[in-house]
């Protein structure tokens, strides 16, 4: 590529704000609980999360707990004393006209997370990650946030239990984000602090610069002037790992089309909506200064000197990942499959002691997963036990793994049948040896224009036998001894 191509080119510059809400029971500064899946609007509030004058903030030892996992986790530095500040800006869902959070000092600083794209390793540095409440939730009716007729406010999520976790500008593409997030979320979820599941669980907020690809040195760095002088424009509440990939992308393509026209990129927050697919501006980027921060009188200095060293993490996805490799002989590709979640690597785990652990991996990572995934189910709603049962009964052959995983597992999932049950009601105990040989001459008396493609060697003519007499069994015949079988008939 010449220079002049390469100044042309423009490079995205991403940089995450990462919320994640901490799964404690209570909220973060009172003791309302957090279980407000199906509570109705307003009703899990406190004078402490509405902000009423007079309620004073109690710090939850619970959230201190997991924010020093989180730091353990992503290698940061924990200092052995930090303190809170109140963020003052007005919005509808913040009853106090400020937010309680972390500023100079935060609880985990200078961290990293390796992530892994098309092949190739990237270390993801984390400036800081530090404690708050959450604001309250809008909630916009008739219509996304710039097209309401109105918009009511529940106070429910104020005072959540929150983790903001940001990351340097290490980004430089919708991809890597992805990932990123991808591996976050396994960590956390390793940790036992958060639950992908719970709505709201996770919001992404993404500043993104364009910058000439020739300010990008070949260690990916740019210099922090060419970032000062680079508007930048940050795209909020998004709320996924696909999502923030969408946006990021419509907001790159944005951004490149206004430049080459000639036009100034805005510094501005813009609003992801997900239902049309792009970015809608809310209004001018604040900056630091416009917040007003100063330290929250109401909360002593938190000190956590001693007390982190007592607190320990479990053991990794990438630790456990090479762990799977290395003590069961499995691929990196079934490796990762069964480490994805710590349920599922927990589920497998719980069952290689008792079968040969490659056979394990099939039928978890391969099958089991793929029935989950099409119904939508996590590995959670399985009964250990009764999978334990089918798997036993493949192992002994005493059904065939076609029948198993056709018939016996999918009866499991759909209505929670046992195994056993299932074998008796549909007859798929395995046919003797001499009904296995009739059914191979009844099939072999039965086709002779597929005896005749076989001894003229065409490849599927064997494949179609085996078929017929899979068939004139109920599916309950060894695949391999009739393959056998077969052969032995047609070749003697």
């Amino acid at each position: 590529m010449t220079q002049a191509a390469r100044t042309r080119e423009l490079i995205p510059v991403i940089g995450l704000e990462v919320h994640v809400q901490l799964e404690t029971q209570t909220k973060i500064f009172c003791g309302c609980s957090t279980d407000t899946a199906d509570a109705d609007p307003n009703t899990h509030t406190c004078p402490v999360c509405l902000g009423l004058p007079g309620a004073l903030p109690v710090l939850n030892e619970a959230a201190v707990e997991m924010a020093v996992k989180v730091g353990k986790a992503l290698d940061a530095a924990i200092p052995e004393q930090t303190r809170f500040h109140r963020k003052n800006y007005f919005y509808p869902d913040l009853p106090k006209d400020f937010q309680i959070t972390q500023y100079d000092n935060p609880i985990c600083q200078d961290g990293e997370l390796e992530i892994t794209v098309e092949d190739s390793d990237r270390l993801i540095e984390i400036e800081r990650a530090h404690l708050e409440e959450d604001p309250g939730s809008l909630k916009h009716a008739g219509g996304s946030i710039d097209q309401a007729e109105y918009t009511l406010v529940d106070y429910n999520r104020a005072g959540m239990p929150l983790m903001e976790i940001v990351t340097r500008p290490d980004f430089r593409g919708p991809e890597e984000v992805r990932a990123f997030l991808e591996k976050l979320t396994e960590v956390l979820e390793y940790l036992g602090v958060f639950d992908a599941d719970r709505d709201g669980s996770l919001r992404v907020d993404a500043n993104i610069s364009m910058v000439s690809a020739d300010a990008v040195a070949e260690d990916d760095s740019i210099a922090v002037a060419t970032l000062e002088d680079t508007n930048r424009t940050e795209v909020k509440n998004i709320s996924s790992h696909k999502g923030a990939q969408k946006a990021l992308a419509y907001e790159i393509t944005r951004q490149r089309n206004a430049i080459r026209r000639g036009r100034a990129v805005e510094q501005e927050t813009r609003h992801w909506d997900e239902s049309r697919g792009v970015t809608v501006s809310m209004r001018s980027k604040a900056t630091e200064k416009d917040y007003r921060y100063f330290r929250e009188a109401d909360i002593p200095p938190l000190r956590v000197a001693g007390w982190k060293e007592q607190i320990s993490i479990p053991e990794l996805p990438d630790a456990r990942r090479e762990r799977f490799g290395t003590e069961f002989d499995l691929s990196d590709e079934t490796a990762s499959k069964l480490t994805a979640t710590k349920a599922v690597a927990d589920f497998y785990e719980s069952l290689v002691g008792q079968f040969d652990p490659d056979f394990v991996a099939t039928w978890t990572a391969d099958v089991l997963l793929g029935e989950l995934n099409y119904r939508d189910r996590s590995v959670e709603s399985v009964d250990r036990k009764a999978f334990a049962d089918l798997l036993e009964l493949v192992a002994t052959e005493a059904i065939t793994e076609k029948n198993g995983a056709e018939v016996v597992l999918r009866s499991m999932l759909d209505d929670g049948a046992h195994p056993e049950t299932i074998v008796e009601r549909e007859g798929l105990g395995k046919t003797d040896a001499d009904a296995v040989a009739t059914a191979v001459a009844t099939a072999i008396d039965n086709h002779p224009e597929a005896v005749a493609d076989f001894h003229a060697g065409e490849d599927g003519a064997l494949n179609y036998l085996v078929g017929q007499v899979m068939a004139e069994t109920g599916g309950s015949a060894d695949p391999q001894t009739v393959n056998q079988l077969l052969e032995e008939k047609l070749t003697s």
